[in-house]
């Protein structure tokens, strides 16, 4: 079962630090947002293998926004 990431809060997606496939820990960094001229790093809530990211560097997101799935390994 997929774990989904959510956003804290609302912003932008500045960079993504991980790839799709990529194997992390639990409170891994996996990208960071901007939100207020702030970079609020987003951390893997599981150990797992990320399966996908459903935004994109650049993209407007929404407090509470999916953001990545991580499958647990």
């Amino acid at each position: 079962m997929a774990t989904r990431v959510k956003a804290d809060v609302a912003g932008t997606v500045w960079k993504i630090t991980a790839r799709a496939g990529a194997v992390v820990a639990a409170d891994e960094e996996i990208m960071i947002l901007e939100s207020m001229k702030m970079e609020i790093p987003v951390a893997a809530p599981a150990a797992g293998r990320i399966a996908r990211f459903l935004v994109a560097e650049g993209e407007t997101i929404a407090e509470g926004q999916d953001l990545a799935e991580i499958d647990a390994t």
